[in-house]
């Protein structure tokens, strides 16, 4: 059976005629149309369409149209982006990172038919591993379907059946713990407890106690034997939240018990074993700790046999009305039914969510507080913090640096995370010469 094509067009423009025949003509897919000018946020889109084409390209006004659509609407099909020659550099550049793929015309047919096949067929393969995880990734309370996220998630049935030791990195709120939890319900030890460590709140002082233990005596008060987290995560999993906190002579108490997974505890002179499987989390560039010698790089390589980099909100924005919709299911038995409005929607996915997914969380349980009725309107959602909109009591000139100071940084990561991080090459993307671009990486401590 043929594919569905759903082409976004301007109506009446000859130009893209030739366009649409090659694509229904020649190659024999099924199109529908919807006019630029007919696009609205709270109107789906068609859902027997396999991919959108965003047809005709010619100014930056036509990727924006469906930029907003997308981060009001939640829509996350494949899309292909087709430019004449003569586009737009502006255009061009918003193309490149609103949609999936981009196609320069007039062309081959046979360009054109193998840019539909390939994204069609990434995005048959990312649903068919998402059916076999998702009714684990539900029990497990795991939402999400932007393709970058879902490449990490079909990936964790394979990790967690390594039972590798697993670095998950990531900013806060990015669910770290939640993949942690999901990797040990996956893999060979769901029977056996999970036992979250935050090495922030464990200073040297008693870091070998809670980890490791004590018998009787081994200091003032130490009457009973105290088994330690290693020992009651005995065959299951040992999850070192913020391991990057722990200072140096922890980290080497830490990288001796993981050598041979063996211990002693205070007190006690025979040598304790603990089965167990390490999986750590930092919010930090560990990498540039151990660059600085603030993190030991053994153990940075021990820890991290399996690395996770989970992505923030901002980047799946798809994912943000799944998410609010979630919520507020999970909210209900508490606080009520409530529905989003479209006008609220819209306000929470123009928002950057620099404390990602727990802020998210946090806007749509405070919004259930203060909304009396069913329906959430834009006054319920109340978004502070470094990434909210600037405040009415700003100066324009506070609010124009603002702006400006957001949108740099912005750019900036989506550039790095574009290129892997190479500043040169996201440089030259950006137009821009190195060394400028490396100090607006300095500025905003991106790293």
């Amino acid at each position: 059976m043929a594919a569905h094509l759903l082409l976004m067009e301007e109506a009446r423009n000859p130009a893209e005629e030739s366009f649409k025949s090659v694509l229904r003509d020649d190659l024999g897919f099924q199109c529908d149309y919807i006019d630029w000018n007919e696009l609205h946020p709270q109107d789906p889109l068609p859902p027997e369409a396999d991919l959108i084409v965003l047809v005709a390209i010619t100014q930056p006004s036509h990727v924006r149209i469906w930029r907003d659509y997308m981060q009001a609407s939640g829509e996350t099909r494949p899309t292909l982006a087709v430019l004449p020659a003569g586009a737009d550099a502006e255009a061009l550049r918003m193309a490149t990172r609103w949609a999936d793929d981009f196609l320069l015309w007039p062309s081959e047919a046979s360009e054109l038919d193998q840019r539909v096949n390939r994204l069609l067929a990434t995005t048959r393969e990312l649903d068919a591993a998402c059916d076999g995880l998702r009714k684990e990734l539900t029990l497990l309370k795991i939402v999400g379907q932007d393709p970058e996220f879902v490449r990490i998630l079909t990936s964790l049935p394979r990790i967690a059946a390594s039972d590798c030791f697993v670095m998950i990195t990531g900013e806060t709120g990015t669910g770290k713990e939640l993949i942690a939890r999901a990797i040990h319900q996956l893999g060979k030890r769901p029977a056996f407890p999970f036992i979250p460590v935050d090495c922030a709140a464990l200073p040297d002082t008693l870091l070998l106690n809670e980890l490791f233990g004590h018998a009787p005596g081994a200091f003032t008060d130490a009457r009973n034997h105290q088994p330690g987290l290693v020992t009651m995560a005995d065959k299951g999993t040992l999850f070192l939240d913020e391991v990057d906190a722990l200072s140096p002579g922890a980290q080497a108490m830490l990288l001796r018990f993981l050598q041979d997974r063996s211990y002693k505890r205070l007190g006690e002179a025979r040598l304790c074993k603990a089965d167990v499987n390490v999986i750590s989390a930092s919010n930090r560039n560990i990498e540039a700790l151990v660059s600085e010698r603030a993190f030991r790089s053994d153990l940075f390589f021990r820890l991290s046999v399996v690395r996770l980099e989970l992505p923030p909100l901002r980047h799946r924005r798809g994912d943000i009305k799944r998410l609010a919709v979630h919520h507020l299911k999970s909210l209900s038995p508490s606080l009520g039914r409530k529905t989003l409005s479209s006008a609220a929607f819209l306000k929470l996915a123009r928002h950057d969510w620099p404390g990602n997914v727990r802020e998210l969380f946090n806007t749509i349980q405070r919004a259930c507080v203060f909304c009396e009725g069913n329906v959430i309107l834009p006054d319920h959602i109340q978004i502070t913090g470094s990434g909210a909109e600037p405040s009415e009591s700003v100066s324009f000139t506070e609010g124009r640096a603002q702006a400006i100071a957001h949108f740099e940084r912005t750019y900036v990561e989506e550039m790095l995370r574009k290129h892997g991080g190479n500043v040169t090459r996201a440089a030259r993307e950006a137009g821009k010469e190195r060394r400028a671009f490396g100090r607006l990486v300095k500025k905003y401590g991106i790293g």
